[in-house]
């Protein structure tokens, strides 16, 4: 029988620390860590916008100082030398509100509305494509283009609405769709040997495509988000990130290649094509694209 969304039991997860990071694309972001019960690894969530709060990290706790608090990152407005209480930012006139529990009260002034629409991208790492300059995938690309996307009011060249300084970006440890990143670098001979993404994981033994998104549906709900607006071209993501009443997708917002869109611009390689051809063609991405679809495959040229 299949399970409605109230009955599926997300993972338990609580923000361990905050901290504000000033950033080389203009606004300050507040990088979250957090720990759940489903797995030893340390998701991250991106947040733009100071006001948007996690309830775990803010909730008081027996015995803290506001020392504590501010060290941990559960402070309101900024830090600066000398301050001594976190609930309250005497320089921007902000005060936290508590219920008898411990658990933050949230009103306007001082933290987002989580009825806003909110633009959300849901991001896998991917060290090859943000580090390591890979031309492989088109990772790096988007993880850069989600933030300037949240930062900004509008995208001049889509009209695409932004965030304008309010959004997430949930990243979440699963390397390689979720085969971590040795399995990758074999899954990467494989290609060059001629598999396509989908059949080099399933060559290792993997599936397709192994992530699990329920982490991250649960740091969004710890946030405070109920409403998102989601930047995604695939159609697993859009399924797996409403979890009704709590978290509801109410957009997708498509993120197109670069290169498509701006001459001379973006990634360009025979791999990203081939990478993106197969997440069209394989794995069903909503993206209308320029690619020379089901190409001929030349005898012998894939591993099966």
């Amino acid at each position: 029988m299949v399970q409605s969304e109230e009955e599926v039991i997300l993972p338990k997860v609580r923000c361990v620390a905050r901290a504000r990071i000033p950033t080389t694309q203009g606004p300050d972001i507040f990088l979250h860590l957090y720990s759940n019960d489903r797995d030893n690894k340390e998701h991250l969530a991106i947040v733009f916008g100071e006001d948007i709060r996690s309830r775990s990290l803010f909730r008081r706790r027996n015995g803290e100082s506001q020392q504590d608090r501010m060290i941990r990152g559960a402070y309101v407005g900024k830090l600066y030398p000398g301050r001594v209480d976190a609930d309250i930012d005497d320089r921007q006139g902000l005060a936290l509100q508590f219920d008898q529990a411990g658990n933050l009260i949230t009103d306007n002034q001082t933290t987002w509305n989580g009825e806003n629409d909110t633009l959300i991208r849901v991001h896998s790492e991917c060290y090859t494509g943000e580090t390591a300059w890979s031309a492989r995938c088109d990772c790096g690309e988007q993880f850069d283009r989600a933030g300037k996307l949240i930062a900004c009011e509008r995208e001049a060249s889509t009209g695409i609405v932004g965030g304008s300084g309010h959004g997430v970006i949930v990243y979440l440890r699963q390397e390689g769709r979720g085969i971590g990143l040795s399995e990758k670098l074999k899954a990467y001979n494989l290609q060059d040997l001629g598999a396509d993404t989908v059949q080099a994981n399933i060559l290792l033994k993997h599936p397709a495509d192994g992530r699990d998104f329920s982490i991250g549906k649960s740091i969004l709900i710890d946030l405070g988000i109920r409403n998102i607006r989601l930047l995604t071209n695939n159609p697993e993501k859009i399924e797996q990130a409403s979890h009704p009443p709590l978290l509801n997708c109410v957009e997708r917002v498509p993120m197109v290649p670069i290169h498509w869109t701006q001459e001379g611009e973006g990634i360009h390689s025979k791999e990203v094509e081939g990478y993106l051809r197969t997440k069209i063609e394989r794995m069903g991405h909503l993206l209308q694209s320029p690619l020379n679809l089901h190409s001929a495959t030349q005898p012998g040229n894939v591993l099966v």
